[in-house]
Order: C-alpha cells, then structure tokens, then sequence
C-alpha cells in the first residue's frame, strides 16, 4: 500500500560493482550469485551500523543513514572485509565495491528513496577505485575528528546534473588504526537500532553541547571553538523546556575518543550537539549537527562559512544560527516521541508535548483532546508552569475559532492559566510571551506589551516572542514594525507550529495599512497548510469585499459560516482587540460588506 512521501535530511549511501559486466561475461550463474552475497553482507553491515538499506537497483545499492560517521565507519569495515573474503576465493570472479557517501534532503515511499542526494551520492561513487570510498565534503565535516579516518581531497569535481562544482573526498583507514572499538555496532552486530530504554531520562528533553572540535591545525583558534560551545551552552538554557549540562561537564569529554551515543548514555541525556571549527586565512566554517542519543539517529546538520572580519561578531552570529536551528528541531522531536507513546506511558510533561501537537492541528477535535490532557497533566504534576501555559494556548484556540460561546469566560480563564504559569516560573520567557498574548486578547494592550518585551529581552533567541510581538504591532495598526517581528520569527524558527498566528498578525496590519491584496496572498497562503485557521478565513473574507470582489468574498464568507456556524459581525468585534476604534470600524466593515450577518 502506497504511503504519502516525506521529504528529510539524510546520509545516503551508494554503492555498485565495479566492473560487473566482465564478471558476468566470465560466468554469469557465479557472478550474479556472488553479487548477490555482496550485497548481503553489506546490507548486514549497514545495519550493524544503524543504516537502513533501502533497495537494489541493478548491480547497485541504496542505503540510509542518521549519521555521517556510522555511514562511513560502515563503508570501511565494509570494504576492509571484502577484500579479505575475496582473496579466499579460487577464481577471479572477485566483486569489488565502489562507495559514494553524499549528505542532502530526500524523498522516502514505499522503501524508496528518491532525490538530489541519491543522484549525487551515485557520482561520487563512479569517482572511486575498486574497493574504494569517496565522500562528499560536507560529510567529512559532520564525521568527529576523533574517528580514525583520513579524507584525501580529490578538489572541486563538476558532476552531472549538478550547476556547482562539488567538493570530493577519498576516506581510508588511518595507518594502523583500528575500527571504532568495543562500542561500535560493528564489533556488535547483534545490537539493535531501536531505541533504548529511557527510565533514566529527565523528565525534560536533556541536551549536552559538546567542544566544538578545532580542525585548522592552528592551536590558537582553540578559543574560537570553546567561545561558541560556551555561548551556545548560555542561550540554549534560556530555553525553560530543556535541560542542558553545563559547561564544566561538556568540557570533560574535550578530546575523548568516545561515540556520541555513549556519552548521552553516560549522562543520561536524550539530545547532543557537536561541531567543529575550520579557519583558513580569513575565512572561518563551522558545522554542527544535532544527534538523538538514544536512537543515535541524525536530526539536523549544517554548514556556516563566514568572514572573519569581526570574530567576536562572527563568533555571536554562528551561535544566533545554530541556537535557533537546534532548540526548536529538539523540542519538535519531543512533541513527535510524544505522540508515538500510548496514553498510559506519557509522563506529566510528555502529555503536554502531546497536547501541543492536538492544539496545532486546528480542529475543535484536537482541541478538545489536547484539554483532556492538560487536565491530566495538571492533576499528575500541579506546579509544571508549562502546563498552564499550554492551556492558555489552547483556550485561545477556542476563543479564535469560537469553539466556546462563552468568549468572555474563555478569557478570563486564560488569562487566570497564563498568570499562573508566570507565578510558578517567573523567568521563563514563553511563559511571559504567552501571557502577553492573553491580555492582549483581554485589550490590555500596553500590559500585553510588557511582558511579551521582558519575553524578549529574556531570551533574544525565541521565536514565538516575536510571533507574538507582531501579532500585538498588528492589532495595534504598525504595520512595518509588524512585518519586522513576523520576519524575525521566521528567520529563527520557519517551520514553527506557531507560524499560521505570526502570519495572522502581519495580515490583520496589512488589513489596517490598506493592502488588501496582500492580506489575501497570505491568507491563502496559510490556508493551503491550514484550511480551518479562523484568522485566515476573517481576514480572506473582508479583504475581497473590500476590493470589490463580491462573489469571491460571498463564498469566503459560506467557507466560514461553515466551519464557525453562527459568526456574526457582532462577535467578530467581540473576538478581534483592534486597538484604533476607527481602524476596528474599517475591519467590521469588510464583514458587512461580505454578507456576514450582523
């Protein structure tokens, strides 16, 4: 039965045979069954390794991986292997592999993996000998310099298909190093990738940021790799969600010859960060990847090359890039995990990770089921500030969507729920950035104001403190000042669950401002991802009746009755705190104007 395709970031591995058709030629019944062979036992030591080989096309290969490391580690033991088991051989129908390792978004259905990373995967390894491994550069600088391996540069290759040329690199074997040791899955095959047990996990997603790893050979730029794994320690416990090892503890594991997965093991802790640190001249590459410690598979990774005019600059920028890439990816793996969990394994915290997930979901359905589980959560761990936090989130819900009729009780009970949050966690900066929100919602606008400011200047690295800064600029009538908070929102966090209300206030400015045509381009926009998002279909609705564009705006308005029964002018001006009385009136005005009912 075929699945919907999901796209994501992996290592892929492509391997073929060297030479196949001279094998076949030789004895075609021998060679397909060796061929055969040889794939089993790579497939077996892709496994080893935590890889997933995914098919077979021809005389080639496929295999995915969460790591660069274990891809090439398996790559190696591999190749090693092969050889030794050929040169047992009587004859000279000897399968010899060649191996291209590539890091880049794929496409996985049904088994298959399809996309940029298969293709360039496939060339680099027509760019190996027999028996050999070639790499694409971006996996050398995601492979831990404490791994035993050498990276050749074969330069910049121009590859088919690709516009850019692509930086390639042969990997071997350090002289008279051994395979990663009495930890790795290839001395243990027997070992299965699953995950293992967490009942010794904290209750929060935990997080140790490892030492940045110098590569530049220079022992001076030492302190520019500490400088950034310090700075990325201080912001990352900003965030009240996560628990994150301090720094005396990360720096332990400074130049140790340790596997990832055992170091989490070691602490008990779910996530780790590690990166390294090239400078050449006056140019400066840091990459970094985020690495589930349990499941050791591969969240996110990337590349920042930069100037180093200003170091210290640099040194904040590189640390702004990866805070903001790794804080929202860890806690989105959370609320995922979350929901593969069934109800009676969930923790007090893990049942409000589930209910975010319902509450972004945007149905009355999800809604309703994310309360059941506050209250659960509530009843099970009564001081846990982040679940009254949540509940605020989602008795806003309800107001937006009128999913209660009792806007006013909804309120209040909000705003009792965000208060609360902030009185048993008066420093944690989403906590402050939601009851922002509340009494915005409550017309408290310069109240509203304070606290989603001290949210920011708590932690300058949250994007939903600017989310939420430019839904208050929005309903306030500063359109630029909007656009600005809703930007930097996005730049940190893209991806947000949080995105569709952001968006909802840069429309509700451009709404106020007179660009109609801009509030439809966004409502639509936010609408093919979220058709039931009410302020998306508020703002859709008034913007065509305000340019003329009554039938569009007729069936806007059927659309909306549809999934809000019962919406009335009267309760859009209930609903909706526009702060300016006349830009309020210009706002209702686009509702008559559609038909809405008064």
């Amino acid at each position: 039965m075929a699945v919907d395709p999901s796209r994501k970031l992996a290592v892929i591995l492509h391997a073929d045979v060297a030479g196949s058709t001279g094998l076949v030629q030789r004895d075609e019944s021998v060679a397909h069954k060796r061929i055969q062979d040889s794939f089993r036992r790579l497939s077996e030591t892709i496994k080893a390794y935590g890889g997933t080989p995914r098919e077979i096309r021809g005389d080639a290969l496929v295999a995915e991986f969460g790591r660069a490391s274990d891809a090439v580690t398996a790559a190696i033991v591999f190749q090693i292997k092969n050889t030794d088991f050929n040169a047992q051989l009587d004859d000279d129908i000897r399968p010899e592999l060649r191996m291209g390792i590539s890091l880049g978004e794929v496409i996985v259905a049904d088994n298959t993996v399809t996309g940029e990373g298969i293709v360039l995967a496939q060339r680099l390894e027509q760019l190996a000998v027999a028996g050999g491994v070639v790499v694409q550069g971006s996996v050398t600088e995601t492979v831990p310099s404490r791994l035993p391996f050498d990276f050749d540069s074969l330069g910049e290759q121009t590859l088919k298909g690709f516009d850019q040329p692509v930086r390639a690199f042969v990997v071997r074997l350090k002289p008279g190093a051994q395979i990663p040791g009495s930890e790795s899955k290839a001395v243990k095959p027997e070992i299965e990738t699953h995950e293992q047990p967490t009942s010794d996990l904290p209750d929060k997603p935990s997080i140790i940021v490892l030492p940045f790893t110098n590569m530049s050979g220079d022992p001076e730029q030492e302190y520019f790799g500490d400088g950034i794994t310090e700075d990325i320690i201080t912001a990352l416990s900003q965030f009240r969600e996560l628990l994150v090892i301090a720094r005396n503890t990360s720096f332990c594991f400074k130049g140790k010859a340790m596997r990832v997965d055992s170091i989490c093991k070691e602490l008990n802790v779910r996530y780790a960060l590690e990166g390294s640190v090239r400078k050449a001249a006056n140019r400066v590459r840091v990459t970094a990847q985020l690495i589930d410690g349990r499941s050791d598979t591969h969240i996110w990774a990337e590349r920042f090359d930069r100037n180093l005019d200003d170091i210290f600059l640099v040194q904040d920028e590189i640390t702004a890039a990866i805070v903001t890439a790794v804080a929202p990816r860890t806690l989105s793996a959370e609320v995922k995990r979350a929901h593969a969990k069934t109800i009676d394994d969930l923790s007090a915290r893990e049942r409000v990770m589930r209910a975010r997930w319902h509450i972004n979901k945007l149905t009355k359905a999800d809604n309703e089921l994310a309360h059941g589980l506050l209250d659960e959560a509530i009843a099970v761990s009564p001081d846990l500030a982040e679940a009254y936090t949540t509940r605020a989130e989602c008795l806003l819900n309800d107001i937006l969507h009128i999913w209660r009729d009792d806007t006013d009780v909804a309120n209040s009970e909000a705003l009792d729920a965000a208060q609360h949050a902030v009185s048993l966690d008066p420093e944690d900066a989403n906590g402050l950035a939601v009851l922002g929100s509340i009494l915005l919602w409550a017309r408290q606008f310069e109240d509203a104001r304070e606290y989603l400011e001290r949210a920011v200047r708590l932690n300058p690295n949250l994007a939903n403190a600017y989310g939420l800064m430019a839904v208050w600029y929005g309903l306030c009538g500063d359109y630029e000042k909007s656009c600005e908070a809703a930007d930097k929102a996005l730049e940190i966090s893209p991806l947000d669950s949080s995105k569709p209300l952001w968006l909802g206030g840069r429309g509700i400015a451009a709404y106020i401002h007179g660009d109609y045509e801009l509030v439809i381009e966004t409502a639509q926009r936010l609408l093919r991802d979220h058709p039931g998002f009410a302020s998306a279909l508020r703002q859709l609705a008034a913007s065509f009746a305000m340019l003329g564009r009554d039938d569009e705006a007729k069936a806007a308005v059927q659309k909306l009755l549809e999934r809000m029964p019962g919406l009335t002018v009267s309760k859009v001006r209930h609903i909706v705190p526009i702060r300016d009385p006349d830009a309020h009136e210009r706002w209702l005005e686009g509702f008559r104007k559609a038909g809405l009912p008064a």
